[in-house]
């Protein structure tokens, strides 16, 4: 009698602990759990914090609500231009209603992963190859808004989406840094040709102020002296200016007019 008594005390307790067990669950603060009474699911997800069950009646998904981070592989695209290259991209997801990421939707993250790679080859198809690499952010909003919509009614929020790197041909490269090259040289050249015109058009200012005002000429004159000087060359070479020279012009004109007269 004692030893039945013992076993029932035993196989009360083990019994007690089993049921603790399946009916008492602890749920931290990022997790929410689902709960199917009977296959039903309730009204809202429970959780942070002690959750009951009742044994055998209700089953318990948990479901977490932290900040999923997904590397979305490398996709083979063809640009709106013809121009194969590889994108990959990286979607920042959570989930906003456990409710219906359990029910809506059999498996939540694998579909958003799916969706994520399809989405990319799409946008990225449809835009063309100088605009996929200059106009970066747009695609990107593009990319987000479309997530987000299609994977609202599964209670996904999408915030970002970024294209992390593309991939180009060998041969697009190559022709890529011959266009930089170009148009580097053209730059150079239009900058060049500026300057030449600058110049010229100071100059042309300087020779009208030169015409208007002799005396500055002759400033020149000897301010171009003193930097020859400065230079301590071994030979200098000095300028007449024209206007020392113009009196023994005239006398000369003036004694070939008296010649002529006497001849």
């Amino acid at each position: 009698m004692f030893q039945f008594l013992s076993s029932s005390v035993v196989l009360i307790i083990i019994l007690v602990v089993f049921f603790l067990m399946s009916a008492i669950k602890i749920l931290n603060e990022y997790e929410r759990g689902v709960i199917f009474r009977l296959g039903r699911a309730l009204d809202h997800a429970k959780g942070p914090g002690l959750i009951i069950l009742i044994p055998v009646v209700d089953k318990m998904v948990k479901v977490n609500l932290q900040l999923v981070t997904y590397d979305v592989p490398s996709q083979d695209i063809i640009t709106r231009d013809n121009v194969t290259v590889k994108v990959n991209a990286v979607v920042y997801f959570r989930v906003m209603d456990p409710l219906k990421a359990i029910i809506e939707v059999r498996d939540y993250y694998a579909a958003t992963q799916l969706l994520a790679q399809t989405t990319l080859r799409s946008v990225c198809g449809q835009v063309e190859l100088d605009d996929l690499l200059a106009e970066r952010e747009k695609v990107n909003a593009r990319l987000a808004d479309i997530l987000d919509q299609q994977t609202e009614p599964w209670g996904i929020k999408v915030t970002l989406v970024e294209v992390r790197a593309i991939d180009l041909p060998i041969e697009m490269q190559r022709a890529m840094a011959k266009q930089a090259e170009a148009e580097r040289e053209r730059r150079a050249k239009v900058i060049n040709a500026e300057g030449e015109f600058q110049a010229a058009a100071k100059m042309a200012d300087a020779a009208r102020v030169l015409a208007t005002e002799p005396m500055s000429l002759q400033l020149r004159y000897l301010q171009t002296l003193r930097e020859i000087a400065a230079e301590k060359n071994s030979t200098t070479l000095f300028p007449i200016p024209i206007d020392l020279v113009k009196p023994f012009i005239k006398l000369a004109e003036r004694l070939e007019v008296l010649e002529e007269k006497k001849g």
